[in-house]
């Protein structure tokens, strides 16, 4: 035996704890009408999970628990437990009993359990689903539904059929596939949209990171040209330098000694002709001129030095408009200034104390953020400050340079008196001519030495104004290349020959050379900041970001193509497996069929045809297509695959009758029991209820039930609600039940076996 008991408590009438044993085959449960014996099947319905409260004989939750009665007040709750013997593990668990139960409780609530402990009704649904058992169906024939098979729409008539040949897995995992197949195509749909979402950011970032490209590689032809300009050009500077300073050693040196030869030759001119007006003159004028000429080297330094602050200053004005608007170019020298500011704080690398290292890192911080305050406030007013700087320069140029010019007149002036003078003092032929011979020489020496040197020093200050674009080209360099520039001292050189240039041989190159290198360098630059500049790593990495999303995306879409792909043909598995059982399933219940309507009817014949209604499809799809529509169409094809059904074809012995509807009461009953069996025949469920199906059943075919009943109970356990004597005589055990003036439902037992022996 499979089913081993049945528990109900509070379950519709019966109140108290009601237990029924099932022990043998053939189960009777009898009593008058209104006792509550059908409560019995519904409870069986009920704990299987039967979810319409309407097949149970009731409108809302609480109808099935016992409401009260005068004599004992209502439950709160109503459960239903049904124990099977799972030794031949008829259901998947690895138990040899098995215990289902339902708890269904005022508020509603509800609760299954399998073996205790807390389950879904899926859960049990795909439990019972594998032992063939459902909530409703064919192994559950109720009172006034027996005759429900004939009644039944060919596709309703499918369905119960499919229940008894256990097809509903197979349907239930299509259905579960088709929903996953839907949740894929709309994930897809999703991902799909995600990518085209992206793509067009991706493809700004593809430019932006093509842009970011060329200028590395123009950043990396720029280095090169970078370190062989500023190596040449620093060599040069140091070179022309130390050229400068020798030859201002020959001229300073001669000059000392004539200006101590000048103060002598004075000296006797001055004892020889204390009072020649003429000598005290020329003196004064020498004097004049020697102002003079300090003078306007002063202001040609100032002057010079002027015009190199106004070029530096309109260049860094250049760099700014070309850099970003919040970039603030800085001065290498304070950079140079904050590292000296960091080395000053930095304590010695053996040094193993942590409250030093931790004060050496707080100052250096407060150090670093002084800097960065310091020049964020510069931050947007470089432009406005740089044009007023230059305004400024060059107004104080202007000064200077009227300044010069009025300089350089006087001198001129002075120069005329010089010479007039001179003229005259040629004419007087006295003693003291070879002196004044000697300091005329000596001062004309002295002019001589003067231009030596005041060339010398226009050079020096041509060479710092190639020293401030020098630097000013290191710290663009910076800016663009990266510090990496810094290291053009450690370049190599060569000639034509493959031979080293020292610096002497780097200055005897043509400065025309040098000069068309600044020009490649400055073009370089200016397309470097047209592409952006800037090292572009945060657009790199967006970029990677948004790729490697791309991909994985389109990895999903791969992957959700072939999850969609595997279901398909899952479904199309499951529908020829569908097709297949069914099919299948159909020739055996005919077969079934046949056997138990000719021993019903002592002969005729009947069977289970499949059939499409194919002329109303046809005449439906004729019209759409007059219409056409090709949606309409294809919805009509879908509606004649679902019109697909069952129809059952009789004929009786002696009786020229073949549609159902021609049967008697009796005649439908008959063939409807017949039908019934043979679908049991063919998957045996575990137990079979049958309530009051042989009440329309005459005391000849009462007979013949019972016989059928009796083969029945060799594969199925049965439980039979009757009041046919005939049927009743066929039970091991029968239950009774009948009903006090309290309206609970009560239970008395009699086994025929026991009752045999102990009449015996």
């Amino acid at each position: 035996m499979h089913l081993k008991s049945l528990e109900l408590t509070g379950f519709k009438s019966f109140a108290k704890k009601t237990e029924l044993s099932f022990n043998t085959p053939i189960t009777s449960i009898v009593g008058p009408n209104g006792s509550g014996k059908s409560n019995t099947a519904e409870a069986f319905r009920f704990v299987l999970g039967e979810q319409s409260i309407k097949s149970m004989r009731g409108k809302r939750t609480e109808d099935l628990i016992w409401n009260g009665s005068p004599e004992m007040g209502r439950s709160n709750r109503a459960s239903v437990k049904l124990v099977f013997d799972n030794r031949k593990r008829l259901l998947n668990l690895d138990v040899d009993e098995v215990t289902l139960e339902r708890v269904i409780y005022r508020d509603a609530g509800s609760e299954y359990l399998v073996n205790g402990s807390p389950v879904r009704l899926r859960d049990i649904v795909e439990l019972l689903a594998g032992a063939h058992i459902g909530a409703s169906g064919h192994h559950i024939i109720s009172q006034g539904e027996a005759d429900r098979i004939l009644n039944a729409t060919m596709r309703e008539r499918r369905e119960m059929i499919e229940d008894a040949l256990g097809l509903k897995i197979y349907q239930w995992k299509r259905e579960e596939s088709e929903k996953k197949l839907e949740r894929t195509d709309e994930n897809m749909k999703q991902v799909a949209s995600l990518r085209r979402e992206i793509a067009p950011h991706i493809s700004f970032l593809k430019k932006q990171v093509e842009k970011i490209e060329k200028t590395k590689l123009l950043k990396v032809e720029l280095q090169m040209l970078y370190g062989d300009y500023l190596k040449r050009e620093h060599a040069y500077i140091t070179v022309s330098k130390q050229k400068i300073a020798e030859e201002e050693q020959t001229p300073k040196a001669e000059l000392s000694e004539l200006n101590h030869k000048l103060a002598t030759s004075k000296k006797v001119l001055e004892e020889t002709h204390g009072k020649d007006a003429k000598t005290k003159a020329i003196i004064a004028i020498e004097e004049k001129l020697n102002s003079f000429r300090k003078e306007r080297e002063a202001l040609s330094r100032e002057v010079g030095r002027l015009e190199g602050e106004i070029a530096g200053a309109e260049r860094l004005q250049k760099i700014q408009g070309a850099q970003q608007p919040d970039s603030v170019v800085i001065p290498l020298s304070e950079v140079e200034g904050l590292v000296k500011q960091i080395d000053a704080v930095s304590t010695d690398e053996d040094e193993q104390d942590a409250g030093i290292l931790i004060a050496t890192i707080t100052r250096i911080k407060e150090v670093m953020h002084v800097f960065l305050e310091k020049h964020r406030r510069k931050k947007g007013e470089g432009a406005e400050d740089m044009a007023k700087e230059i305004g400024e320069l060059s107004t104080k140029k202007k000064g200077f340079e009227e300044k010069l010019r009025v300089v350089q007149e006087e001198e001129k002036k002075t120069q005329e008196e010089e010479r007039a003078l001179r003229a005259e003092i040629d004419k007087e032929k006295d003693s003291s001519r070879d002196a004044e011979k000697e300091v005329f020489r000596i001062m004309a020496r002295q002019n001589e030495l003067h231009g030596t040197l005041n060339a010398l020093r226009v050079r020096a200050h041509e060479l710092e104004h190639l020293e401030g674009d020098f630097k000013r080209e290191l710290t663009e360099g910076v800016l663009l290349v990266g510090r990496e520039i810094l290291e053009y001292e450690t370049r190599e050189l060569k000639d034509g020959n493959g031979q080293t240039l020292n610096p002497q041989a780097m200055t005897l190159e043509d400065r025309a050379t040098q000069e068309e290198r600044r020009r490649k360098v400055e073009k370089l630059k200016i397309r470097i900041e047209d592409a952006g500049g800037g090292n572009g790593a945060e657009v790199l990495k967006e970029f990677q970001e948004a790729n490697e999303r791309d991909q994985f995306l389109a990895r999903e879409i791969a992957d959700l193509e072939q999850s969609a792909e595997t279901l398909r043909n899952l479904i199309a598995e499951l529908e020829q497996k569908l097709d297949e059982e069914f099919r299948g399933g159909i020739e055996k219940i005919n077969a079934e069929f046949q056997n138990y309507f000719s021993l019903m009817f002592g002969g005729g014949s009947a069977k289970l045809a499949i059939t499409k209604p194919e002329k109303r499809i046809r005449r439906d799809v004729d019209d759409l297509m007059d219409g056409g529509d090709a949606a309409a169409l294809a919805a009509t094809e879908g509606e004649e695959k679902q019109e697909t059904g069952i129809d059952i074809e009789v004929n009786l012995p002696r009786k020229k009758i073949k549609a159902l509807m021609m049967l008697s009461g009796g005649e439908r009953a008959l063939t409807s029991i017949a039908l019934l069996f043979a679908m049991s025949q063919v998957k045996p469920p575990p137990f079979i209820i049958l309530d009051e199906t042989d009440a329309a059943l005459d005391e000849a075919n009462s007979k013949k039930y019972g016989d059928m009943v009796e083969n029945l109970s060799k594969h199925s356990q049965l439980i039979l609600i009757t009041h046919n004597r005939e049927t009743m005589s066929r039970a091991g055990v029968i239950y009774g039940v009948t009903m006090d003036k309290s309206g609970v439902s009560k239970l008395l037992s009699i086994a025929f076996d026991e009752a045999v022996a102990v009449a015996k």
